[in-house]
């Protein structure tokens, strides 16, 4: 089981929330390739319903209730077996030289030299949790949406010790200036925890990390390197494949949660309409005008 909402949201702000308890039913990214997914579970009377994610847009979900489709994305991973050969010949020209250019940059801005650490062992996550901890604690994804590094190591240190962990650092001198963790599921390794200091947004230290890890991948044991749910730019310049999938909340049919359901879904359409709106030269223009007063 999990808490969940329905959510009227501008942004990250939230405007007005439906809490609902809902029974989380995850695809891995194998299960949205193959289209061979988990089945569902039986509800329990406390439960509102179920929260399917990364459910692949061409598989129908055979269950009934009141649907929802909280947000559409495309699944994106690197295959890992095919080689780095083959991965860096499926990437654009712009992505390859943005890459290099990138990792030029940073290393110049450190005395020439490209410093990416690497953490695989439980001795070794243990050195690497407080120094990630520190590049945790200044980004965005910690500040304003609840997801950064965890501050308790225990679970990190305990999947390094079962080789279901990997971690690297950049660092700028003797600072971490960017981090990754990535637990694994069986052989697909997951993009899970990712951040940088944004004082050094300027030299693009995420992209050049991620990069360096992938080419680390590249001679591991796994299969896949798994994105997971939700798009990005950098996620779409570095993999090689991608699933058209979606997260889908499966309600009990009641009257209060098709109030919630038409409630959310009222506010979303408006708020592509908004947005459409604002994009126009004429109300950009308006726009400028409000922000100076």
């Amino acid at each position: 089981m999990s808490a969940s909402a329905l959510k009227l949201q501008v942004g990250a702000r939230t405007l007005v929330s439906f809490p609902r308890r809902l029974v989380r039913v995850a695809w891995s990214l194998e299960q949205a390739l193959t289209g061979r997914g988990p089945a569902m579970p039986l509800l329990q009377p406390a439960d509102d319903g179920y929260l399917v994610t990364s459910l692949p847009e061409a598989v129908p979900l055979d269950a009934a209730g009141l649907r929802f489709v909280r947000q559409r994305y495309v699944r994106y991973f690197v295959d890992l077996a095919g080689g780095r050969a083959a991965w860096a010949a499926g990437l654009s020209g712009q992505a390859r030289s943005g890459l290099k250019r990138k990792a030029k940059k940073v290393a110049g801005a450190n005395g020439g030299v490209l410093d990416v650490r690497r953490y695989r062992s439980a001795d070794e996550m243990a050195v690497f949790h407080p120094l990630a901890r520190r590049v945790s604690a200044t980004t965005y994804q910690e500040r304003l949406l609840g997801s950064g590094l965890p501050e308790d190591a225990a679970a990190l240190i305990a999947a390094a010790a079962q080789d279901r962990a990997r971690a690297w650092l950049l660092f700028l001198g003797e600072a971490p200036v960017a981090y990754l963790w990535c637990g694994a599921d069986g052989d697909t390794l997951r993009y899970d925890y990712v951040g940088h200091d944004p004082a050094h947004q300027a030299l693009s230290v995420g992209s050049v990390l991620m990069a360096e890890a992938l080419n680390d991948l590249f001679a591991d044991r796994f299969r896949w390197f798994d994105f997971t749910e939700g798009e990005g730019q950098h996620k779409r310049g570095l993999a090689s494949g991608g699933v058209a999938a979606c997260d889908v909340l499966l309600l009990r049919e009641t009257i209060a949660n098709r109030a919630a359901v038409a409630a959310v879904g009222g506010f979303d359409a408006a708020m592509v309409v908004a947005k459409r709106w604002s994009e126009t030269p004429a109300l950009r223009q308006i726009a400028r005008r409000v922000r100076r007063v």
